[in-house]
């Protein structure tokens, strides 16, 4: 597997158990708790989330990063994998309340997006897709910068996806234009 993916001022790495602290810290933000399934509330919490990151990532599943700025964790970006050989994957984020604003999330998803496609074109890895909830303006625009052009609009399927979603999809292969992922 290659190196893991870096973006200017960032640096994307496995999550840790080091990190527990500041993920519980992040959590915290009210914002991201709405959009987020699994909330990490305490050490309890924080080291069932890891351990479950660390397990999804040694069945090939899935592969969590944390995002990092100056040692801070600022963010995650995940590449959920499908089956071995599948065409598709799905990435998603979230970006600590502090690092909202300063283009974050579109320089990590872009980084991501180049580390998915080097890391699985030889299994057939082909389409990427992006999911959000419909009213998450943000979301929208970070799939936007980092490429991702809006496809569809997702009908609700509640409990779990409460309301509508949208949709974005590009090419595993086709790398973000230079001035969007900022």
């Amino acid at each position: 597997m290659t190196a893991a993916p870096t973006a200017g001022g960032l640096l994307l790495r496995p999550f840790r158990a080091q990190d527990a602290s500041a993920l519980i810290e992040v959590h915290r933000d009210p914002v991201l708790r709405r959009y987020v399934r699994n909330r990490v509330t305490g050490p309890d919490d924080a080291a069932r989330w890891l351990a479950a990151e660390d397990r999804s990532r040694a069945e090939g599943s899935r592969y969590s990063f944390a995002v990092l700025e100056g040692g801070a964790l600022v963010g995650q970006v995940v590449l959920k994998r499908g089956a071995p050989g599948s065409a598709g994957s799905e990435v998603g984020y979230w970006t600590a309340a502090a690092a909202r604003g300063r283009g974050v999330a579109p320089r990590a998803l872009a980084a991501l997006t180049a580390w998915a496609a080097e890391t699985f074109a030889a299994d057939g890895l082909l389409r990427l897709d992006l999911f959000h909830e419909g009213d998450n303006a943000a979301s929208c625009r970070v799939a936007e910068k980092a490429g991702y052009p809006f496809e569809a609009l997702v009908p609700a399927a509640p409990p779990r996806h409460p309301v509508d979603g949208h949709w974005h999809s590009r090419p595993a292969g086709n790398a973000a234009p230079a001035g969007n992922a900022g």
